[in-house]
């Protein structure tokens, strides 16, 4: 079958075209058609060399987000059959193969039914950063009805879909972006606030919109300063939910404030095979929101084919795409 592979860490164009073999179905294990993946940031680290603890071996299929349809199922597989639509953020790193290829062998408990209602482009955008802000918000934080939460990054991967659950859950949902276009889509994603953070420094949104007391949950989707700026919007004894925190940070704000700081990488639970079963049950879920309208995905204008995964790692890294990077495959 076609691929596109990496043989060496770098920047986007060591993808190469290749021919690699076809998976047969194994022990709790279907082979997918693959008809769409998205780029995630985590992707590109793994890509340039960032994670190497997570990497598959070379020559190496990369991208976890993965739609399409099952062709083969393992001889104890029952929850999927022959025909059916899936998705699922299913591999990509160290022990799989991922979604950058004709077929893709998946654990099926790493997968759900794509909801019925979006195309395969849209359920592809979906998994991982659904996982990451289902992790994060619900399980971390604990996100109850009427509590402040400040959500960065209004039209990224996870800060859109973090939007709508922390919306879903009853709080005052806030967030930033840095255009009038990226604030109105926060909005129209279910914030009731948005805030342009080139204009408001931390301390004046905070004053403005919390009397200075700062937001119970605040979740940074960043990383980098921009977890700094997330301590201090913070309420004292609030809880700071964290995506990209592999750097070097003051703490002492925690202490000052009595703060909690949850750090969420979810591949970690596609490496440990016990723990997989907890993803299928969150897809589960998103399947039911976004069949009943309650959850939608957002996908950049620039629709990308396999051929093109050069450009669509590009695009991601450029910082600006709005909403997810997505990738169909015409092969």
């Amino acid at each position: 079958m076609k691929a596109q592979v990496i043989k060496r860490f770098g920047g986007p164009s060591v993808f190469e075209l290749a021919a690699v073999p076809k998976p047969d179905p194994i022990s709790g294990h279907v082979v997918i058609h693959v008809k769409a993946t998205s780029v995630n940031p985590i992707d590109t680290k793994i890509r340039s060399g960032a994670v190497p603890a997570v990497a598959p071996e070379f020559p190496a299929v990369l991208h976890s987000d993965v739609a399409g349809v099952v062709v083969d199922v393992g001889e104890d597989v029952t929850e999927f059959k022959v025909g059916d639509e899936v998705y699922g953020c299913a591999g990509g790193v160290k022990g799989t193969s991922g979604a950058l290829a004709e077929y893709m062998l998946a654990d099926v408990q790493l997968l759900a039914h794509k909801p019925k209602n979006i195309t395969m482009a849209q359920a592809a955008a979906l998994p991982l950063v659904t996982i990451t802000a289902w992790e994060s918000l619900y399980k971390r934080a604990n996100v109850q009805s009427g509590q402040t939460v400040l959500i960065h990054a209004a039209t990224g991967g996870v800060g859109h879909v973090g939007i709508q659950l922390a919306k879903l859950a009853g709080a005052k949902v806030y967030t930033t972006a840095s255009s009038e276009e990226k604030l109105i889509i926060g909005k129209r994603l279910g914030a009731d606030v948005s805030i342009n953070y080139r204009e408001l420094s931390v301390e004046e949104y905070v004053k403005e919109h919390t009397d200075g007391k700062g937001f119970d949950i605040v979740f940074d989707t960043v990383g980098g300063e921009n977890l700094d700026r997330s301590f201090q919007a913070s309420a004292t004894y609030g809880t700071v939910l964290a995506i990209a925190a592999r750097s070097t940070h003051d703490l002492s704000p925690l202490h000052a404030k009595a703060l909690s700081l949850h750090v969420t990488f979810m591949l970690l639970k596609i490496i440990d095979k016990e723990k997989r079963q907890e993803y299928g049950e969150i897809l589960r879920e998103t399947t039911k929101l976004v069949e009943e309208g309650k959850l939608q995905p957002l996908i950049d204008e620039r629709v990308f084919n396999f051929d093109q995964v050069m450009e669509a790692h590009t695009l991601l890294e450029s910082n600006m795409a709005i909403g997810k990077v997505v990738l169909t495959n015409e092969w």
